[in-house]
C-alpha cells in the first residue's frame, strides 16, 4: 500500500492532472455507452404516437438509465479501492 494519496503529485503536493485524465475516460466511455443505449428507446418513444408504446419505451429507457448509473457507482467505487491499495 503506497503512502501516497491518489491524484496528488508527491514531489509537489499539486493535483496529477495526467493520472485525472487516465482515471477520467473510462468513467467518461461508461457514461456515453448507457446515454446512447438510453437513446435508442427514448427516440422510438418520440414515434409512437399516443399509443401504449410511448409509456413501455419511457420505463425502458429510465430503466436502462438506472441500471447504468448503478454499473458507474460500482465502477468508480471498485476503482477507488484498488487505487487507494496500489
Amino acid at each position: 500500500m503506497s503512502d501516497d494519496p491518489p491524484f496528488i503529485n508527491p514531489k509537489r503536493g499539486t493535483l496529477n492532472t495526467a493520472q485525472i485524465r487516465t482515471e477520467a475516460y473510462p468513467l467518461a466511455g461508461l457514461v456515453m455507452l448507457f446515454g446512447a443505449l438510453a437513446l435508442v428507446p427514448f427516440v422510438l418513444s418520440l414515434f409512437a404516437d399516443e399509443s401504449p408504446l410511448v409509456v413501455i419505451f419511457t420505463i425502458l429507457t429510465q430503466f436502462v438509465l438506472a441500471v447504468g448509473a448503478g454499473i458507474v457507482l460500482i465502477y468508480v467505487v471498485a476503482r477507488g479501492i484498488q487505487l487507494v491499495d496500489a
